[in-house]
């Protein structure tokens, strides 16, 4: 089956997604990132992944929640992937009260993030790099309107604006 064929035979069908299985990150330094990850989210190693004699990756995991973090060794990598200054994720908090545990738990730990960001009518976002810099983002609030409606948010100079028609066509 021809891919086109294969999109239109799935068009109007959900898949049967329960939630997020793993978010796998590449890491300069294993130990210290495992650390930083499992404080900071109160993680415990559930596996490791041995190469050549060397522990190259590990899953960090909330057994309670289902919530896994993989890490792996960025020189061991298919690629070597640079996500400074990325946000590769965006953890959900219940109310947007609940960003300032948060921010606390941050400033308990000694570890870095930005301020808490209104986001108007999407509730509020904050962001915390991790040691190689790869932002990990932290929302409350509305991520997106009703199904079937649409925004666009366009950065530039000055504040970023909205458009309401995709420029996209895929």
């Amino acid at each position: 089956m021809r891919w086109t064929e294969c999109c239109e035979t799935l068009q109007g069908m959900s898949l049967p997604l329960v939630g997020v299985r793993q978010i796998k990150l590449p890491v300069t330094d294993l130990a210290r990132s495992a650390r930083w990850y499992s404080d900071l989210f109160d993680l415990e190693l559930a596996a490791e992944f041995t190469e050549d004699a060397a522990v190259r990756g590990v899953v960090l995991a909330d057994h309670a929640a289902g919530f896994v973090i993989g890490l792996r060794e960025r020189e061991h990598c298919a690629s070597t992937p640079v996500l400074d200054g990325f946000d590769v994720c965006a953890f959900e908090v219940s109310t947007i009260g609940q960003m300032s545990t948060v921010a606390d738990r941050c400033d308990e730990l000694g570890i870095a993030h930005s301020d808490i960001q209104d986001r108007g009518e999407f509730g509020v976002a904050m962001d915390v790099p991790d040691p190689d810099g790869t932002v990990m983002r932290f929302v409350a609030g509305s991520h997106t309107g009703p199904a079937g409606t649409f925004f666009g948010l366009e950065f530039g100079a000055g504040p970023p604006t909205f458009y309401d028609q995709p420029r996209l066509s895929f």
